[in-house]
C-alpha cells in the first residue's frame, strides 16, 4: 500500500512544517523508505476547528446512522488487513500473524460498539414526568440524556500498534459516544497509522459526515502532545503509556483556564497469588502458564502478569522449576523500540541492585533490541523494605516473591499500589484465606481473576480495564469494554419542554423504543 507520510486533517493531506521522520525497523535496526511529516501547533488548531465544526452535527446523528459508520469503519480496515499487518510487522518487530489477529480484533469492536449504540442504553435516559398536582409545589416535566463531552484528544499506544493505536477501543468508543476525534498517532508505528486513519476517513467520506469527525497529527518531542492538551476546544483527552507521561499530560490539563478530564492508563504488575492448596495441587502448571502470558508480546502488554507471591511449603519447588524452564527456553525477540528495550535493561538492573536474584534467563540477545527473558526472585520481607521491587519493569520479566505465611502475603498484598488486575489462584480449601484478600485486592484493582491469568482479555460489556491510581487517573473508568463510552458522556437535563423541542429519544411514547426510565421504573 503506498504511504504519502501526510498529516491526515479532515479530508485534507497535510504536509510536514516541522520536519519529517523515518519509521525504525527494530529486528534490523534499519529505517524504513517513507519520510512522515511532523506538525506542531498550528495543525492541532486546523485540526480543533474542523473537530469543533464538526461537533453538532455528528454528535446528533440517528443511533442507526452513528452504528452504520462505525461497522464501515470496521468492514475498512478488515480490506486493509494484510498491508496493515505487513506494515506493522515491519515498524514493531511483532509476528505478522499476531498482527493481523490484532487487526481483527479492532474490527469488531467497532462492530460492537455499533451494537451499543443501536441499543441506545449507553444514553441511560431517564424521564421524572410533571405532577402538576402535587403540595405544596407542582413538580415540572424531567428527562435527562447523557450527551458526548465534546472533541477528543486521543494518544495513541506503542505496544499494540492496531488495537490501541488509531484503530483502538478509544477510537470506536468515543465516536460511538458522538465524540469527535483527533488522534496524535504513535511515532513508533506511522506508517501502520497512516493505513488506519485512511481507513477511518474513507468512512467518514462515504456516509456524509463532516470531515473534521477525525484527523490524525504527528509531532516530534512533546510540543504537539502539549499543544493537543492546551487547545481549549477540546474537551477530554485519553492516553496508554508510562506513568511519568500519562501524569505530565494529566497535570497540564488541570491547569488549564477549564481543567478537563484525561484518561490515563499508565502502569501495572498485575499480581498473581498462588494459595497453599492450589499451590500443592497445581505448582507447576501454573508457574509454567505465568511465563507463557508473561513472555506474550515480549512482555509488552499492560496486563502482563509480573509478580507471582506465593507461600512457602508443598508445590514451591515445583512451580519455581517450571518457571525457571519456561524461560530458560524462551527466545530473545525485538521489542518495541530502542527507547523501551533501553529502559527494559535499566528496569532489570533496579530490580536486581534492590536485592532480587535472577534465577532464569532466555537465550541470549541476537540484535541490538533483542529482550532476554528474565525471572528474578526475592523473599516477602525483602519486598516490603524495597518499593523499587513493586515496580514495573515493561518487558520480558517477572519476579518470583516467596513469602513466609497468611499474614506476610496480606502484607505484601496490602503493600501493592493500584494495579489493573490482580489474580488467585485457589482452591477449595482456601477459601478463608481468598476471603482475606479479596477486599484488599478490591481496593487495589478494578478486576480480579480467578483461576486463570490476567492477559488475553475478553472485549464485552463486563469488561474493566482500569484501577486505582497509578494504574490509571481515574479508576471510576474502564478503558477497554462497552462501559467504556463513558468516559466521553456527560448527562443534560431537559425541564418542561415541548414535545417537539426534545430530543427524538426523550419524546412520549418512546419512538426509537429505547429502554428508559419512567419515574424510577
Amino acid at each position: 500500500m503506498k504511504l504519502t507520510g501526510n498529516l491526515l486533517i479532515g479530508a485534507h493531506d497535510v504536509p510536514a512544517s516541522e520536519g519529517t521522520m523515518k519509521a525504525l525497523n527494530p529486528a534490523t535496526n534499519q529505517w524504513l523508505d517513507t519520510d512522515f511529516a511532523l506538525g506542531g501547533a498550528a495543525q492541532v488548531h486546523q485540526a480543533a476547528i474542523l473537530a469543533d465544526e464538526a461537533f453538532d452535527s455528528y454528535s446528533h446523528t440517528s443511533l442507526s446512522q452513528r452504528a452504520a459508520f462505525l461497522e464501515s469503519i470496521a468492514d475498512n480496515l478488515e480490506a486493509v488487513r494484510s498491508p496493515l499487518a505487513e506494515r506493522a510487522a515491519l515498524e514493531t518487530g511483532l509476528p505478522q500473524a499476531q498482527l493481523e489477529g490484532e487487526v481483527g480484533r479492532a474490527a469488531t469492536q467497532f462492530r460492537q460498539f455499533a451494537q451499543v449504540v443501536r441499543k441506545g442504553r449507553f444514553l441511560q435516559l431517564a424521564i421524572d414526568p410533571a405532577q402538576p398536582e402535587r403540595q405544596p409545589r407542582p413538580r415540572m416535566d424531567h428527562r435527562l440524556q447523557k450527551i458526548a463531552l465534546g472533541p477528543v484528544a486521543i494518544f495513541g499506544a506503542s505496544n499494540f500498534p492496531i488495537s490501541y493505536s488509531v484503530a483502538g477501543g478509544d477510537t470506536a468508543s468515543a465516536l460511538a459516544a458522538g465524540a469527535t476525534v483527533i488522534l496524535k498517532a504513535h511515532n513508533a508505528h506511522p506508517g501502520a497509522s497512516e493505513i488506519q486513519a485512511r481507513a477511518i476517513q474513507k468512512a467518514v467520506h462515504d456516509h456524509g459526515l463532516h470531515e473534521g469527525v477525525f484527523s490524525m497529527v504527528r509531532g516530534s518531542g512533546n510540543a504537539i502532545g502539549e499543544a493537543l492538551v492546551d487547545h481549549p476546544l477540546i474537551k477530554a483527552v485519553t492516553f496508554t503509556g508510562s506513568e511519568h507521561g500519562g501524569m505530565a499530560l494529566y497535570r497540564r490539563a488541570q491547569q488549564r483556564p477549564d481543567p478537563i478530564p484525561v484518561f490515563t492508563e499508565m502502569t501495572s504488575i498485575n499480581p498473581t497469588f498462588i494459595l497453599p492448596a492450589a499451590l500443592a495441587e497445581r505448582g507447576a502448571p501454573i508457574g509454567d502458564g505465568f511465563i507463557e502470558r508473561m513472555l506474550v508480546n515480549v512482555g509488552q502488554a499492560c496486563l502482563r502478569p509480573a509478580l507471582l507471591i506465593a507461600i512457602e511449603g508443598p508445590g514451591l519447588q515445583a512451580l519455581r522449576e517450571a518457571m525457571v524452564k519456561r524461560v530458560s527456553e524462551a527466545p530473545a525477540r525485538t521489542m518495541l523500540t530502542p527507547g523501551i528495550h533501553a529502559s527494559y535493561l535499566k528496569g532489570l538492573a533496579a530490580l536486581e541492585a534492590a536485592g532480587a536474584h535472577r534465577i532464569a534467563q532466555g537465550s541470549s540477545a541476537r540484535a541490538d533490541f533483542d529482550g532476554q527473558s528474565a525471572l528474578l526472585e526475592v523473599s516477602g520481607h525483602r519486598l516490603l523494605g524495597e518499593a523499587v521491587l513493586s515496580q514495573e519493569v515493561f518487558g520480558p520479566s517477572a519476579l518470583l516473591v516467596t513469602v513466609e505465611d497468611d499474614a506476610q502475603c496480606l502484607a505484601v498484598a496490602r503493600s501493592l499500589n493500584g494495579q489493573l488486575s490482580a489474580t488467585l489462584h485457589l482452591e477449595e480449601q482456601d477459601l478463608p484465606l481468598a476471603r482475606r484478600l479479596l477486599p484488599v485486592l478490591e481496593r487495589r484493582t478494578g478486576r480480579i481473576v480467578v483461576n486463570a491469568f490476567a492477559h488475553p482479555q475478553e472485549v464485552t460489556h463486563a469488561t474493566v480495564h482500569g484501577g486505582p491510581f497509578p494504574a490509571t487517573s481515574d479508576s471510576r473508568f474502564t478503558s477497554v469494554g462497552m462501559t467504556s463510552i463513558e468516559r466521553f458522556l456527560r448527562p443534560v437535563a431537559y425541564q418542561g419542554f415541548p414535545q417537539a423541542l426534545l430530543p427524538e429519544a426523550l419524546r412520549d411514547f418512546n419512538p426509537l423504543q429505547l429502554p428508559r426510565s419512567v419515574d424510577g421504573q
